[in-house]
């Protein structure tokens, strides 16, 4: 114990009590600390979230969804790189055979909100119900780029030119015993993310034309809708 003179009066202070004060202080400083730290945590995972939820948003403003055309949308006209062109009117497909070469084009709208890159293609030479999309390393690649603006329609086009293409035979024969296949599209947003393939039956409408029909969308990069 210690004794100081205070006011001509002398006032003694234990130890004990400054300890006690001093252990006090000692725990509320940490105790402010403590609830410093939570408040900053929340403040962060709440930063994380708006952060994750603007992106997101971002995502669905970039994300395309490619349909087939409407009924009543305008005629759509493509040339190939040797110089064939190729038509299609409405919702149809089409498909011609000249000199051995087997070309393929398909109306599309873009129901989506962002622009759509066509990447690739793989055909199917039978309609197909339950079957997967196959890897997107498989799809044969576009020659040449095609953007299809949101909200708006486009053309998709392919060509076979292998004789010894299995797929090119089985279509041909899809072709002139007026039997429906299918082509799955590979394509991304405009910065190469949101990879979607979606998978369309061409059908067999009278006498020579052909109508195409989307059935599947399978979203590469992120969850799908089911």
């Amino acid at each position: 114990m210690r004794v100081w003179l205070v006011s001509g009066r002398r006032r003694s202070v234990s130890f004990k009590s400054v300890a006690d004060w001093a252990t006090i202080s000692s725990l509320a400083t940490a105790g402010g600390t403590l609830v410093l730290a939570g408040a900053t945590f929340s403040a962060v995972r709440s930063s994380n979230r708006s952060a994750r939820i603007a992106e997101q948003a971002l995502q669905e403003q970039r994300r395309p969804v490619l349909v087939n055309a409407r009924l009543d949308d305008p005629l759509q006209k493509t040339m190939f790189a040797d110089g064939h062109w190729i038509r299609a009117e409405g919702s149809q497909a089409a498909i011609d055979e000249e000199g051995g070469v087997l070309y393929l084009a398909l109306a599309l709208r873009n129901a989506g909100a962002g622009i759509a890159v066509l990447q690739g293609w793989y055909p199917w030479p039978d309609l197909l119900t339950d079957v997967d999309h196959p890897p997107p390393e498989d799809f044969r690649r576009q020659i040449r780029d095609i953007y299809i603006a949101p909200g708006d329609v486009g053309v998709w086009q392919g060509a076979l030119r292998d004789a010894n293409d299995d797929v090119l035979r089985g279509i041909a024969g899809a072709r002139a015993e007026r039997r429906p296949f299918t082509v799955d599209l590979l394509y991304s947003d405009q910065v190469g993310g949101q990879r979607t393939i979606s998978r369309f039956g061409l059908m067999p409408t009278g006498e020579d034309h052909w109508l195409g029909n989307v059935g599947r969308h399978w979203n590469l990069d992120l969850a799908g809708p089911r």
